[in-house]
């Protein structure tokens, strides 16, 4: 099938924001005297914020609950965002090619509606998509393929019809389950992960690759 929409991750795929979520873990957990290691930030990359703070408390043993970490989080990321938040390479010229050859485009992200909308609001993004999708539309959360049924459902098209750019394992898991077209494009965080499930694994937003997937002109 022609593909004829596309739906962005958010977090370390449009934007360098997992960079930030890594210094809010460090910072979360160094208030409780403990360590933000790299196993537990990769157990907790593409989850729900309730998913993945469950993940926390039981890895660390803490005497805390989701509803006291998750504002407590926002509040640290939203105080890092200023100086720490940056636009992935190719972000914006692929935006600009999907608008002038018309093909709608979403975000969709297991991020809570707050830091969704703080990180958009950064670039004045949010009036360039179709619709935005966050923790809050769904039941359940990334490797579950719901949130991207939904989104296909929301583009009025038939899941194979979408492509999706993501760059985590659990995010191209859901879309993979969909039926989507799926693009991994891994980062300095998940390039270790498996992404034998995505049609195309992609070296940047920049890759020409997935110009020429959705017919678009990459000069």
């Amino acid at each position: 099938m022609p593909l004829r929409a596309v739906a962005f991750d958010m977090d370390g795929l449009m934007f360098n924001s997992e960079d930030v979520y890594t210094e809010v873990g460090h910072e979360l957990l160094r208030r409780r005297g403990c360590c933000f290691t790299k196993e537990l930030k990769d157990s907790m990359m593409g989850l729900t914020p309730r998913h993945a703070f469950e993940v926390m408390i039981d890895a660390c043993s803490l005497a805390d609950t989701p509803e006291r970490l998750i504002p407590e989080s926002e509040e640290i990321f939203i105080s890092l965002l200023e100086e720490n938040l940056a636009p992935m390479p190719g972000l914006f010229a692929l935006l600009k090619s999907l608008e002038a050859a018309r093909v709608p485009a979403a975000v969709v992200t297991s991020t809570g509606p707050r830091l969704t909308a703080a990180i958009l609001s950064r670039y004045d993004l949010a009036r360039r998509f179709e619709f935005i999708l966050t923790s809050e539309d769904i039941a359940h959360g990334k490797p579950d393929p719901e949130v991207y049924v939904l989104a296909a459902g929301r583009f009025g098209i038939a899941a194979a019809e979408m492509l999706v750019l993501e760059d985590s394992h659990y995010g191209c898991r859901a879309a993979r389950a969909a039926g989507a077209f799926v693009v991994a494009i891994p980062n300095q965080h998940t390039a270790d992960y498996d992404f034998s499930m995505a049609d195309l694994v992609a070296d940047s937003l920049e890759d020409r690759r997935i110009y020429e997937a959705l017919g678009l002109d990459p000069s």
